[in-house]
């Protein structure tokens, strides 16, 4: 059957691989989302302080669980997957604790000053040598935020530049180390995933699918449409959509699904991301009903990440209806709002529950 006919998709659940839910009451509001439609999530480590020791990866899971509904839990329901921020001090010793707990499931790289809370992050890629050879040995992913951070290179040409700087010669220093560069946003990131080994995967958001930089700058500057990596160009947006609905193996979901207050964004130095986990797939069956590729959002979104990573598939499917609805105005978050992506207007795939 044509899926992209149909007004009823049953697929795998699907798998979140880039997911950020914050930590005390914001964390409560978010994590429900997540945990209903996907089996796991890999939690983002930038918080403040940020993830840097297995035993902060034990105690931040354990808050992700207290906060996911009773019926969600287990080993069948909703698992969050750690991670653990990498800084220039990151010892061996820290990455083989983290392998051997099983809570942790990969290292993650921000640039120092590249995104929210990364101020902590890597300075120099080469202090982290002894790390990355211990994780290529184990065989435990580097998640790459991808973009260099010095101020004379224009936002629009710092994921490239990234690719030409930090990538080509990390992956000719460690040619077994697996890598996700995550949440790409340009044509290059694309062909640069698929012709690299089979140790290099990418994630990519649903509002990088969907959206271009006219969406954030045409009409008035609209803060809930900025997200770091910035949106590129339409040909950018293009390029991704077709990596993303092709059969390629190493492509999936990775929402970056970002929560900050109304307050944050709406400011005169508003916080980057967006928040969108309230209809994670919904917004991807959009995506991929736009390439004419319905057929192919259960490879993207249940099958492919699983297999980089070496876990099994989920056990149980979900279903979408071809059925429209009008996203809130705002979701609690804190004591204040969290302005989700669409707010207001209409998403046309809906999750049966």
């Amino acid at each position: 059957m044509d899926k992209n006919s149909v007004s009823t998709i049953n697929i795998i659940r699907p798998d979140d691989w880039h997911l950020h839910v914050r930590s005390g009451e914001s964390l409560k509001s978010v994590v429900p989302f997540t945990a209903r439609q996907c089996g796991r999530a890999i939690i983002m480590p930038n918080l403040t302080p940020p993830i840097t020791t297995t035993q902060l990866a034990r105690d931040y899971q354990q808050e992700v669980l207290n906060a996911t509904p009773e019926p969600l839990k287990g080993t069948k329901k909703f698992q969050p997957l750690m991670t653990l921020y990498l800084t220039d001090n990151t010892t061996k010793e820290e990455i083989q604790e983290a392998y051997d707990s099983g809570i942790v499931f990969a290292v993650k790289l921000y640039p120092a000053g590249a995104t929210t809370n990364s101020d902590a992050g890597v300075t120099d890629i080469k202090k982290c040598y002894p790390a990355l050879e211990k994780m290529q040995l184990l065989g435990l992913p580097l998640l790459v935020h991808g973009e260099v951070t010095q101020s004379e290179i224009d936002i629009f040409d710092r994921e490239k530049l990234f690719i030409d700087k930090v990538l080509n010669p990390l992956i000719n220093d460690f040619p077994e180390l697996k890598i996700v560069f995550e949440h790409i946003t340009t044509a290059d990131a694309a062909d640069f995933v698929s012709e690299g080994s089979a140790n290099i995967a990418a994630t990519i958001t649903a509002h990088h699918l969907l959206m271009n930089r006219n969406d954030m700058l045409v009409g008035g500057i609209k803060p809930h449409h900025y997200c770091l990596p910035v949106l590129k160009r339409e040909q950018h947006r293009l390029a991704l959509l077709q990596a993303a609905s092709s059969d390629n193996i190493k492509f999936f979901m990775g929402t970056d699904s970002a929560p900050h207050s109304q307050n944050n964004k709406e400011n005169s130095c508003g916080c980057a991301g967006m928040f969108t986990a309230f209809a994670a797939i919904e917004l991807y069956a959009e995506a991929f009903e736009q390439a004419k590729a319905l057929d192919q959002l259960e490879k993207f979104s249940s099958l492919n990440g699983p297999q980089f990573y070496g876990l099994d598939i989920n056990t149980d499917t979900i279903t979408l209806k071809r059925e429209s609805w009008v996203v809130p105005e705002h979701y609690p978050l804190d004591d204040g709002y969290v302005i989700p992506l669409r707010a207001g207007q209409t998403i046309h795939w809906k999750i049966e529950i």
